[in-house]
């Protein structure tokens, strides 16, 4: 039996200002198409809302280079503001990735329960990014029974296991170039999605946009609002990575953001010692979790071995939530059943690049193409894409090592090789640098122990933004700060800037709370559960 990874959207991350004029210009094939507006219809089948929602495909240059040459089809979604009188412009939205499809979050966001005043005031726009879900798919032709390794690569333990997934990660990005027949992804960028949410600001009939987007989609506002400051009106960019993109420096702080992490999860097993069994203090909880991973290492349990064994718990602590499930499999592993443990992994179901699929998945023998196909070759098309990554597999046995003794929980896994070393064009942009000349127009939302995205990515975007920019910072654990949480500090420091556009006078600290601000009915909570369960938040 293989074990298969899987990536769930949600998380899981060009040109500098002064030479954008040049890149930017807008193509003249497609002109009378964007010039009427765009053609509102029904979305597609499998875009299920619990909130009606329209659909239009918006043409866009594959090549920015080549701008009459071959277009592109790029798919939005609205929820219109149903207020004129209160109506202020458009929201567009990303849930991050690279890799996420976004047609469904305005709906999304509406049955989490985002404020009444914020859908009066925006048009809230989703958008499928180039590549991905129904906007000019691209793929690796990853299948069901070729069992992907995932997106975070794995633990590796010592020199030996980054040799071996050197080699698994050249056969993946040999077999990506050899699916992209139609020359799709080397375009797939993070500053060509940018250019695209331009083209779609100008078809929309708007003068400027405003824009919300968690975990990579933090690394695709800061590019959107350096690339076209004039254009950015209200930009909140939750979960950052620090970056305009997912680079390297970017996924190893995954390690750095599990170590932030762990001390709450393991707080909360030592209380709870007698039921698991995992440690009596949060020191115990650690130690037993280390030991255990190292064990796995040297004598897997079934196919359950050391890197699984990690990539589960890191998962497992995005959310408060996912504590219990964590703990049973941990507990399962424990009593060397890996059924009750798979059982167990199943309940998790995050946004993480990377989780492994379901017990049924992976025994179901389901003909291919995999069902994740889009999502982890359109995560490795624009993460390759946006920076060069290191090529000699000694850089990354060196890093491996060091991250392991810096970062033991999870450092020999997000500084291990992937296919990016191996990617077989050339970065078609530089990298696009943080623009701190313009409007001051960008909220920066952070938790002080976010796993994927440590508070350090935060800091470091606040930094580079200058005075354009304040930072919120939030008491918490776990991944997403607006609405996909609840802090009231945060959820109306955030509202209020939507609203109003003016920015906070300083950074701001959020103390933690108990107390929810969204204030659902009980119907409402509800729907909000069920709709954190659907996306696996």
């Amino acid at each position: 039996m293989k074990t298969r990874w899987m990536v769930r959207r949600g998380l899981t991350l060009t040109a500098v200002a002064g030479i954008a004029g040049a890149l930017l210009a807008a193509p003249a094939a497609g002109d009378a198409a964007r010039t009427s507006g765009p053609d509102w219809g029904a979305c597609p089948d499998d875009v299920v809302t619990a909130v009606p929602l329209e659909c239009a495909t918006v043409p866009v240059p594959l090549d920015y280079d080549d701008p009459d040459g071959t277009q592109i089809e790029v798919m939005i979604s609205r929820l219109a503001s149903t207020n004129p009188a209160e109506r202020q412009g458009v929201l567009l939205l990303n849930p991050g990735g690279p890799g996420g499809a976004g047609l469904a979050q305005p709906a999304d966001l509406t049955s989490l329960g985002i404020p009444s005043s914020v859908l009066d005031a925006y048009d809230l726009i989703g958008m499928d990014p180039r590549g991905v879900g129904h906007s000019s798919p691209v793929s690796c032709g990853f299948t069901v029974e070729q069992g992907y390794p995932g997106n975070i690569p794995p633990y590796a333990p010592d020199e030996a296991a980054v040799v071996e997934q050197a080699k698994q990660a050249k056969e993946i990005a040999d077999q990506c170039a050899a699916h992209d027949t139609e020359g799709r992804m080397r375009h797939m960028t993070t500053a060509n999605t940018a250019r695209d949410m331009d083209l779609i600001r100008e078809l929309l009939g708007e003068d400027q946009l405003s824009f919300y987007g968690a975990s990579y989609g933090s690394a695709l506002g800061s590019a959107y609002a350096s690339l076209f400051p004039e254009q950015s009106d209200r930009m909140v960019i939750d979960s950052n990575l620090g970056a305009t993109s997912l680079d390297r420096d970017s996924m190893r702080r995954f390690a750095l953001g599990l170590e932030v992490r762990f001390p709450d999860f393991a707080t909360w097993a030592a209380e709870r010692h007698e039921s698991y069994g995992l440690g009596r203090t949060p020191g115990q909880v650690r130690e037993n979790y280390l030991a255990l991973a190292d064990h796995l290492d040297r004598h897997p349990v079934g196919e359950l071995n050391g890197a699984t064994f990690r990539l589960y718990v890191f998962a497992g602590l995005y959310k408060d939530r996912s504590f219990a499930s964590v703990a049973q499999v941990w507990q399962s592993v424990n009593d060397g059943d890996v059924e009750a443990a798979l059982r167990a992994a199943e309940k998790l179901q995050l946004p993480v690049p990377g989780v492994p699929a379901t017990v049924v998945e992976q025994r179901s023998g389901a003909a291919t193409p995999s069902p994740y196909d889009n999502a982890s070759s359109s995560f490795l098309a624009v993460t390759c894409n946006d920076t060069d990554w290191p090529e000699d597999v000694q850089t990354y046995q060196r890093d491996v090592a060091a991250d392991r003794e810096r970062f033991p929980l999870f450092g020999a896994a997000s500084a291990n090789i992937t296919p990016c070393a191996f990617w077989p064009n050339d970065p078609v942009d530089p990298p696009v640098e943080i623009n701190d000349e313009g409007p001051q127009n960008v909220l920066v939302l952070q938790n002080l122990r976010d796993p994927a995205t440590p508070h350090l990515g935060a800091e470091i975007a606040r930094e580079a933004f200058g005075d354009r920019a304040r930072l919120v910072s939030v008491d918490a654990g776990g991944h997403g700060v607006y609405v996909y949480d609840d802090n009231p500090c945060a959820l109306n420091t955030t509202t209020r800037f939507l609203l109003d556009g003016d920015l906070p006078d300083s950074d701001v600290f959020c103390a933690a709370s108990t107390t929810s601000g969204l204030a659902l009915d009980r119907a409402a909570q509800r729907e909000r559960a069920e709709t954190l369960a659907k996306l696996g938040w």
